[in-house]
């Protein structure tokens, strides 16, 4: 008799954990599918509803996902960046207040942006404008290092890319554009 109760009280342990552990296996499953779909989300369904004073952080993380960098500054505001895609054209950076309530997003990969990156600034500043780049390459021989954003140059269709030069102490160099091949691949 304790040996069926034992294997009983074995049988239900076992079955406990096995559920638990399809219970996290779903979750991560689940959250896995969000974070592709909030990557593929056309961009009107990213930012629909959200509203200045009004739109939570959580609520904007329950709809685009969770961001590639999030920056506090001083006052309490935040800065949560969005870069959309492998070789997207668009990266948003959204702007919250002290409360933890939204304020802005702003595409910033533009010729205004863009045009903003000098000699002199560092990669940190230069993350800080433009967002994670679509590539990094090393040049060694140059001892250069070059971050690329893909972008729609003329804000519809023509690809292209911006190139920010780094010498070997993080600072900017120069600046270039070059063709963007298949979709930001060069």
């Amino acid at each position: 008799m304790k040996k069926t109760v034992m294997a009983a009280l074995l049988a239900v342990s076992s079955m406990s954990l096995l559920s638990a552990c399809d219970q996290q296996q779903s979750e991560e499953s689940l959250n896995k599918l969000k974070a592709f779909f909030n990557a593929v989300k056309p961009d009107n369904l990213l930012l629909k509803n959200l509203q200045p004073g009004v739109t939570t952080e959580a609520q904007i993380r329950d709809q685009m996902g969770e961001p590639e960098t999030e920056r506090a500054f001083t006052d309490g505001s935040k800065r949560l960046e969005y870069p959309r895609g492998p070789a997207g054209t668009t990266t948003y950076m959204v702007d919250l207040d002290a409360n933890g309530r939204f304020v802005s997003a702003t595409q910033v990969l533009t010729a205004e942006n863009f045009a903003k990156v000098r000699p002199g600034m560092t990669m940190d500043e230069v993350r800080r404008l433009l967002g994670k780049p679509t590539e990094i390459a090393e040049y060694r021989l140059k001892k250069e290092r070059v971050w690329s954003w893909h972008w729609l140059e003329d804000g519809v269709n023509q690809d292209a890319m911006f190139n920010a030069h780094f010498g070997p102490d993080g600072i900017v160099t120069t600046t270039s554009r070059s063709e963007s091949i298949r979709g930001g691949q060069r």
